[in-house]
């Protein structure tokens, strides 16, 4: 008998929109090579592994290249699969114990929510090859200890982004996010997130970049929560709501495919 395996679109409330991410729940511990070969096999941003423990579930993410310390949509889409397939109660608190730490998500007014640890950035020098990948004059720059940040003058600046992927992947980081103010009142602020390092040129929707995003927008506006939206082709929408040093992001997700791996 194979193993159960799912494909749920994250930071969306219909199908074939958000970030897709497989699910794939483990009655026994895997290696991580075989993990990784799962994940080059599923193709997608990122392939979650769930192995349920006494009190919690562990948690570990791969891109079709490597394990990430952090991913916001595989974590939404791993919770929404315990709660539609019976592994957790209505109203039972998803744990994970991941790399970086203890991550848990609950149900709340219709989303999921995922408390977080904040990721802030702190200003920091432009690459050279910087401006030039991107094909755009940073207002910003700053760096957590996983991307660059990029503040952009405008929405319409961030839609039109060509970036050059080969000279961005030259650059010792896992990615970069590149935000500005968004240009219609339905949002607070826009983003766009490229990580060609990792195998994904352009992610759909990144739950993690907004660790860092609530904190920076958070600095610059006074406001503790905002409605955001990552402007890339599929498109999906994170609600970021702060709280010390913890963000909380929430999203809906869609199951599209249920499958058994042999």
């Amino acid at each position: 008998m194979g193993l159960t395996i799912f494909q749920v679109d994250a930071f969306t409330d219909k199908p074939f929109a958000g970030n897709p991410a497989a699910v794939c729940l483990l009655p026994a511990p895997r290696d991580a090579t075989w993990m990784q070969s799962v994940a080059q096999e599923m193709n997608l941003s990122e392939t979650a592994f769930l192995l349920r423990q006494a009190n919690d579930f562990h948690l570990r993410w791969f891109t079709p290249t490597a394990e990430v310390d952090l991913c916001g949509h595989a974590t939404l889409a791993s919770a929404h699969v315990l709660w539609e397939e019976g592994y957790l109660k209505e109203g039972e608190q998803a744990r994970f114990s991941t790399r970086s730490g203890l991550l848990m998500a609950v149900r709340r007014d219709g989303r999921i929510e995922l408390d977080f640890p904040a990721e802030p950035e702190a200003p920091a020098t432009a690459p050279p090859a910087l401006e030039k990948a991107l094909g755009a004059t940073p207002v910003y720059i700053g760096k957590n200890r996983f991307d660059y940040l990029v503040e952009v003058d405008s929405e319409a600046t961030l839609r039109n982004l060509t970036p050059e992927f080969a000279l961005l992947a030259e650059i010792p980081c896992r990615g970069f996010i590149v935000t500005s103010l968004a240009s219609v009142p339905d949002y607070d602020f826009v983003s766009r997130f490229f990580a060609p390092r990792a195998g994904i040129n352009e992610d759909p929707v990144t739950g993690s970049a907004h660790c860092c995003l609530g904190p920076f927008w958070s600095v610059r506006t006074g406001e503790k929560e905002f409605t955001a939206r990552q402007v890339s082709a599929r498109g999906g929408i994170v609600q970021v709501r702060m709280s010390g040093n913890r963000v909380y992001l929430g999203g809906k997700a869609v199951t599209v495919l249920r499958g058994e791996l042999l």
